[in-house]
């Protein structure tokens, strides 16, 4: 058994597992530590029960590859992370990290230099249940409107208000350029966010997901870094336990497919 194994989990099919193997590879490089890659499409529980239990380290380092937290994040995924046999350290997910705002910042620069008569929009997912997308994309705003000549930052969703159709009527300047708030290229990338921003009628920039960018590598690298000197010896020490531990040591998967009980 070895000592330590990061993973990284996603959600997605070939697309998702391709980025994540670029950053399981410049990962491994960087660390030295073996880097595993897991993707589920539905059903995290059920998908992930076999490769989850193949993982052989004392201690793992889970990544939920994610902008921000979501159902799945919360619930199934730590619930599936207690198939590891070794000790989880579950991780936060890497948006609200300053190499994601440098990378926001690189891929709205690329098409429209930042001055004061250009808005930056971010678009994000969203959730009318969750805050957490929410607070990711305030995070991003403030920073980059501290730090960067932009006119104006504004953040909208596709769903939870504001919505994407209507920022198009909501910023200041008649340029602008839009960040989606993704991973990977989805439907939600290539079709709903630019068909609800309207972006035939001009005047708004539109650029790529953050995908396999070595910024992301290095927005893992640094809540894995953080987790290390997070992690204590004894795991019933909770004082230094983070809300993401927490949710590993209490969720716990539940048989709803006829497959009896999971232990």
């Amino acid at each position: 058994m070895t000592t330590e194994a990061i993973l990284l989990v996603g959600r997605g099919a070939a697309r998702t597992r391709t980025v994540l193997k670029t950053h399981a590879e410049q990962l491994e490089r960087r660390t030295g530590t073996t880097v595993r890659v897991a993707t589920y499409e539905h059903e995290p529980v059920r998908e992930l029960r076999d490769p989850l239990a193949r993982i052989d380290a004392e201690r793992v380092y889970a990544v939920p590859v994610r902008v921000a937290h979501t159902y799945e994040t919360l619930d199934d995924l730590p619930a599936a992370l207690s198939m590891v046999a070794g000790d989880v350290r579950y991780c936060e997910p890497i948006g609200r990290s300053p190499a994601i705002t440098d990378l926001i910042v690189e891929r709205a620069t690329a098409l429209r230099p930042a001055t004061p008569d250009v808005s930056v929009v971010l678009v994000g997912f969203g959730s009318s249940a969750k805050p957490y997308h929410q607070q990711m994309a305030a995070y991003h705003a403030t920073r980059i409107d501290e730090q960067s000549e932009y006119g104006e930052v504004v953040a909208c969703y596709l769903h939870q208000n504001p919505t994407v159709e209507c920022v198009r009527y909501a910023i200041e300047n008649d340029a602008a350029v839009a960040v989606p708030l993704f991973l990977t290229a989805t439907t939600a990338t290539t079709e709903a966010i630019p068909a609800k921003l309207e972006l035939d009628r001009g005047g708004i920039a539109y650029a790529e997901p953050f995908g396999d960018h070595p910024r992301v590598t290095d927005a893992i690298h640094a809540e894995i870094a953080k987790q290390r000197a997070l992690a204590v010896g004894d795991r019933s020490d909770t004082s230094s336990a983070t809300f993401e531990t927490r949710l590993t040591e209490t969720r716990r998967p539940v048989a709803t497919d006829g497959e009896g009980p999971i232990e």
